[in-house]
């Protein structure tokens, strides 16, 4: 079945990461040895074909190998490593409306899972949900088959994911007021306001929960504090900046929201090996040459 996925992603993944006109659905394939990537990782589920995955956010690490699926339920700054190549993947994206209908028709609403939750958890990809997304893959093959399909097939794919041993944190995942929701919704807050200065404080008043319980259940989802997690954001949009060269890097620190250019270089440094300047000249090198790098798939 694997063989069969592998097959149907190398027909239609011509881009890393590739989005594709089946809704929710994105495929990444890649061939050679690349360096980590410092990328956002949204809510959505991983199937890996082939290759090996290893994803880093704060403490959290999780790897996820041929026939394993890697589930990610907020938006989460990570580190993504490739340990083996060939690499391929397809990706659904979450979308809470069609899980939550799924749930009704299963009157399954009720059942909750722990409420420190994490934002990732990696298990094994079973035959029936394997053979799901192959056929979802393969509807590529046949555009006509698209509209009438895709959505059928994505509606199986949740069911046998609620099936499988990530339905608890799934369904915890679509419940409107749980733990978990709550850590999402300040995880997307913190992420709209990255560039303003935000207080433990104010942070813990938006999840409604106390300071102390906030940072419990955000690190036990994200791997990190949330003022951490904060500063994975402002660094991840500073190198994009940078890559871009729209600005210097004095001018994209404060775009970013630091104070002080020292600090940014330090934190900066700290999180990709070298200074801000030196770091974006040889992403850019490496963008020249063409060279694909682990994607959100």
């Amino acid at each position: 079945m694997l063989d069969r996925l592998v097959a149907a992603i190398d027909r239609h993944s011509e881009r890393p990461g590739s989005g594709t006109a089946v809704p929710r659905l994105s495929l990444a394939s890649v061939d050679e040895p690349v360096e980590p990537a410092h990328i956002l990782y949204e809510p959505m589920i991983c199937f890996v074909a082939a290759g090996t995955k290893r994803t880093t956010a704060g403490e959290l690490v999780r790897v996820a190998r041929p026939g394993e699926m890697l589930l990610t339920t907020i938006d989460l700054p990570v580190t993504a490593d490739l340990e083996q190549v060939p690499y391929r993947s397809a990706s659904l994206h979450l979308d809470g409306e069609p899980l939550t209908e799924l749930l009704v028709e299963l009157d399954e609403t009720v059942r909750t899972a722990p409420s420190a939750t994490s934002a990732q958890a990696a298990a094994p990809m079973p035959p029936e949900l394997a053979d799901a997304v192959a056929r979802w893959v393969e509807l590529l093959d046949t555009p006509d088959d698209i509209r009438p399909l895709a959505g059928r097939i994505e509606s199986e794919i949740l069911y046998r994911l609620l099936r499988s041993s990530l339905g608890p944190v799934l369904r915890q995942w679509s419940l409107a007021d749980s733990t978990a929701t709550r850590v999402r919704e300040v995880a997307r807050w913190i992420r709209a306001r990255y560039a303003e200065p935000l207080s433990i404080d104010e942070i813990a008043a938006v999840a409604h929960m106390s300071a102390a319980g906030l940072h419990r259940h955000f690190k036990a989802a994200t791997g990190m504090s949330p003022l951490r997690y904060q500063k994975h954001l402002r660094l991840q949009e500073a190198r994009r900046r940078l890559v871009a060269g729209d600005a210097t890097a004095a001018q994209i620190a404060q775009a970013v929201g630091y104070v002080s250019a020292t600090q940014f270089n330090r934190e900066y440094r700290t999180a990709y090996g070298l200074p801000p300047v030196q770091d974006a000249a040889r992403l850019r090198a490496r963008l020249t040459r063409a060279s694909p790098a682990p994607t959100g798939s």
